[in-house]
């Protein structure tokens, strides 16, 4: 079997006890002895871990979640380096050694840091180094409109990132069921997913998390998206076993369930949700699910039927601008939106728009607005110099709905 690399999403309920208030060290060791499982099988591994908050609460005796920006990101401080220590401490028993990685939306938001967080992540799981990363998102910096908002957003982003085989998302229950299964005795469990518009449509997933985390099968679901259009494989599983992580993929039930369309995954029991055959390309991916678009570009409907067709290639032209939202430096991602026209009966009724995709913009946020709308021949004379005739030649159209 060929290396594999894996991604481990953790929440903040798979590893803090709602009653006691602790660590669960029995299932964080056990963590630790399913990823030098894996290692020693010859596979790449990452943890996605979540509990800064939740250990920080529990260092402070907070009872309750806090909804102010500056007591989370002030409990994050003092919970990240105790949750560190226990994995340092567990993982050093075993002789491995871990990395923190703190990232941010803002840190994926342009094309440079999203190179550096890839070549971070890979240098890490290099032979000569081959470390276990533990990705987190930086909860003492985050701001609100710049947050992943739960980690399993950031656990299938990271997937994408390092091209992984799989993502496993850990939870409490055996997998994807069309009901709760607590409060419903006759909801069953899915065994693999092909289709997720077909999943979302045969599931019921309104659920607020725990306490502690800030996530719902809902968020899995999302994660699951994202991943699957990477190209991953993702699981969903009872955190409480992670031995089946090992099994699973010494399995290779990927393979298994792409050949037989009635494969009922029992032993162990999960929800498999394959990838898609046609990987989405990976700069397409970056710009649709790990860059944070920082605005957006309005264009007219002309302008959207010409990029629309294949011969464009994906290029804008600043004649087909009509607005500009937000700010944004070069090579950053922007939301693509196509104006509505009036109503020419009624001159009152203010244009609207909606999103079509997303982009890399060539030029600045002032600089689009300067030359928007303008031939390509007159960008050197509006703003001084012109490196490229295009505002944009990275589009990515037909926005799928788990982009965020």
């Amino acid at each position: 079997m060929r290396r594999k690399t894996v991604v481990i999403k953790l929440g903040s309920s798979s590893i803090l006890s709602e009653s006691t208030l602790e660590p669960k060290i029995r299932i964080m060791s056990s963590i630790v002895e399913a990823v030098s499982q894996l290692r020693q099988n010859g596979h790449r591994v990452v943890l996605v871990c979540s509990g800064a908050i939740g250990l920080g609460r529990i260092r402070m005796n907070i009872k309750t979640k806090p909804k102010n920006l500056g007591e989370r990101q002030a409990l994050a401080a003092l919970g990240q380096l105790r949750l560190m220590t226990l994995w340092d401490n567990l993982f050093g028993m075993l002789g491995i050694n871990i990395a923190q990685v703190l990232l941010t939306r803002s840190d994926l938001a342009d094309s440079p840091r999203y190179v550096n967080a890839r070549t971070t992540l890979d240098t890490l799981l290099m032979d000569n180094f081959y470390a276990v990363p533990i990705v987190n998102e930086n909860d003492t910096v985050s701001v609100f409109e710049m947050r992943f908002g739960d980690n399993d957003s950031l656990s299938a982003i990271t997937a994408g990132i390092i091209d992984a085989d799989y993502l496993f998302l850990c939870t409490d229950v055996d997998g994807l069921y069309t009901d709760n299964p607590r409060t419903r005795p006759d909801a069953h469990r899915l065994h693999v997913v092909r289709n997720m518009d077909e999943a979302r449509k045969a599931t019921c997933v309104k659920t607020m998390g725990s306490s502690f985390g800030t996530g719902g099968m809902q968020t899995k679901l999302v994660a699951a998206e994202l991943a699957m259009a990477a190209g991953v494989a993702t699981v969903i599983l009872n955190g409480a076993h992670p031995e089946n992580i090992v099994r699973i993929v010494e399995q290779d039930i990927v393979a298994q369930a792409s050949s037989r369309s009635d494969m009922q995954l029992v032993d162990p029991p999960c929800t498999l949700f394959l990838p898609q055959r046609q990987r989405l390309p990976a700069q397409k991916w970056q710009i649709l699910h790990a860059m944070h678009p920082c605005g957006a570009l309005i264009i007219d409907r002309g302008a959207y039927e010409r990029i629309s067709r294949k011969e464009s290639g994906g290029r804008l032209l600043p004649a087909g601008v009509v607005g500009v939202e937000g700010n944004w430096e070069r090579l950053q991602a922007v939301r693509l939106k196509v104006r509505q026209g009036q109503n020419e009966d009624d001159a009152s009724e203010a244009p609207t728009s909606f999103e079509v995709g997303r982009a890399l913009a060539n030029y600045t946020s002032i600089e689009c607005e300067r030359i928007k709308g303008l031939q390509s021949s007159q960008i050197a004379d509006v703003i001084g110099a012109m490196d490229t005739m295009y505002i944009t030649d990275h589009i990515v159209l037909s926005l799928p709905s788990a982009a965020t």
